[in-house]
C-alpha cells in the first residue's frame, strides 16, 4: 500500500493521515510498504522530500543512536524548534524564540556504550532501533574522535570482564587529559580479575577506570572545566553531551542573572554553572549527590579569583527549596532531569525571586512548570532551543523568567 506521511512524531517516525508509523520517512513523501497494525514494513521511498538527505554516517540504517540522518540540517533545527513551540502553546504561552543553538558533528564527549562476549570474540557499540541487537560502530560521526579510536581499548574491556548471558555498560567521558571510563554490570571484581585491569589500564591510554562502582586504577585526573575551575567528576558523572553545548548553556544562565550579587543553583551536579556564575555572583549550588557537591567544592576550593560558594546535599522532589530560603537570593538558576521541578517551581512562584534562569532537557514538562511561574507574574523574557543530541529526537532549552 501506499501512504502520505503529513507530520513527523515524537520518536522520529514519519505518519500518514490516519495514524500510519513509518520509520525513516519524511513529511511530504508517498511511501509504499506491506502494513503491520500501525506500522509499514518493507518500506519504499516513492516521491522523496526536498529534505532528505544521504545519511553523513554509514552506520545510520542500522545504528539505533540516531534517528534523523537522513533529515536535512534546516529541517531538523526547524522541527525541533516548533516541537518546543507547540509544548508552550499547549498551555498557552507564547515567547519571543531565539535561533537554535546545534553541536558540531563528532562532538559528543559523554556517551554509554554496551558490550557482550559472544562464541567468536565480543560485540562493542550501540543498540539497533528498537531492538537488544549491538551494532558496530567504528566510523561514529556523533562521538568525539578520542571515543572513536579508542573503542579497541574498549572492546579489550569487554573480553576481559564482560559476559555471555548479558550486557555489560560502559560510560566513557572525554576530559581534558583522557578517557575516563566507567563499567557497570561486569563481571564480579575479584583478585584475577583486579590483576588483569590493573594491567590492561597500563598499556590502555585510559586515565581512570572504575568497575561496577569501584575504583580500579587513575593514572591522572581526569578532569574538565567549568569556567576557570577545574573539576574531577565522579565516574559515570552526568555533565552536559557536547562541549560546545555547555558552553552556549553556560552563557545563557550568565546573560539571565546578569546583575545578581547572590544566585541558587538548583539541580547544580558538579557546577557546570555554579562556578561559571562565581565568576561575579555569590553561589548556593544545591544537588541530590554528595559526590558531585564535593567535586563542585574541590573545584571551587583549588581556583583563584571566584566569589563565595556553597554547597547542599538536598532532595529537590522530596525537599524543595522553601520561599524563605529562596528570598535570601537575587536570582536562581535551575536545571532539572526530565521530569521537570513543579513542586520547587510552585515554590519559586510564591517566593520574592525575579529572576529564573532555566535549563530543561524535556519541552513538555518545562512548560508544565513556565506555566506556573507566568502565573505567578513572571514574564517568559527569551526561549531557545539547544541541540547538543545532534540527529536524535531530543531538544533542549535554555530560557529566562523576569518579573
Amino acid at each position: 500500500m501506499q501512504v502520505e506521511i503529513k507530520r513527523l512524531g515524537h520518536k522520529g517516525d514519519g505518519i500518514s493521515e490516519d495514524g500510519i508509523y513509518v520509520q525513516g520517512a519524511l513529511p511530504g513523501e508517498t511511501v509504499e510498504g506491506t502494513r503491520d497494525g500501525d506500522r509499514l514494513q518493507d518500506v519504499k521511498i516513492v516521491s522523496p522530500s526536498a529534505d532528505r538527505v544521504k545519511p553523513p554516517c554509514r552506520h545510520a540504517k542500522a545504528c539505533g543512536g540516531c534517528a534523523l540522518q537522513h533529515a536535512s540540517d534546516d529541517f531538523v533545527a526547524q522541527w525541533k524548534t516548533e516541537f518546543v513551540a507547540k509544548a508552550l502553546e499547549h498551555h498557552g504561552i507564547g515567547a519571543p524564540m531565539e535561533p537554535i543553538s546545534t553541536s558540531p558533528t563528532q562532538s559528543r564527549r559523554r556517551a554509554v556504550l554496551h558490550g557482550r562476549r559472544t562464541k567468536k570474540g565480543v560485540l562493542l557499540g550501540l543498540h539497533a532501533r528498537a531492538a537488544d541487537t549491538l551494532v558496530s560502530i567504528p566510523e561514529c560521526q556523533l562521538m568525539v574522535p578520542e571515543i572513536v579510536a579508542a573503542l579497541p581499548q574498549l572492546e579489550r574491556l569487554v573480553e576481559l570482564g564482560g559476559s555471555r548471558r548479558g550486557e555489560m555498560d560502559i560510560a566513557v567521558i572525554s576530559t581534558e587529559l583522557g578517557l575516563d571510563v566507567a563499567v557497570t554490570n561486569g563481571k564480579e571484581l575479584d583478585l584475577d580479575l583486579q590483576f588483569k585491569l590493573g594491567a590492561f589500564m597500563q598499556e590502555s591510554g585510559l586515565i581512570r577506570l572504575s568497575w561496577n562502582s569501584e575504583s580500579v586504577a587513575q593514572i591522572t585526573s581526569p578532569y574538565l572545566r567549568f569556567g576557570h575551575a577545574k573539576v574531577v567528576p565522579t565516574p559515570g558523572s552526568f555533565l552536559q553531551a557536547t562541549e560546545a553545548g555547555e558552553r552556549f548553556l553556560v552563557d545563557m544562565m550568565k546573560r539571565a542573572v546578569e546583575g545578581s550579587g547572590r544566585v541558587i543553583d538548583l539541580f547544580s551536579g558538579c557546577g557546570t554553572f555554579s562556578l561559571p556564575i562565581a565568576e561575579f555572583a555569590e553561589v548556593h549550588a544545591v544537588e541530590s549527590v554528595t559526590e558531585m557537591l564535593d567535586a563542585l567544592e574541590k573545584g571551587w576550593r583549588l581556583s583563584e579569583g571566584l566569589k563565595k560558594v556553597t554547597v547542599e546535599t538536598r532532595d529537590l522532589y522530596r525537599q524543595p527549596i522553601r520561599v524563605d530560603e529562596l528570598n535570601r537570593y537575587d536570582a536562581a538558576i535551575i536545571d532539572p532531569p526530565r521530569p521537570g521541578a513543579l513542586a520547587q517551581c510552585e515554590e519559586i512562584a510564591k517566593s520574592d525571586l525575579k529572576t529564573v534562569g532555566f535549563v530543561s532537557c524535556n519541552p513538555i514538562t518545562f512548560a508544565r512548570d513556565a506555566k506556573v511561574l507566568l502565573d505567578a507574574g513572571f514574564l517568559l523574557e527569551w526561549v531557545v532551543p539547544v541541540d547538543q543530541f545532534r540527529w536524535s529526537t531530543h531538544v533542549e532549552i535554555a530560557a529566562c523568567f523576569k518579573r
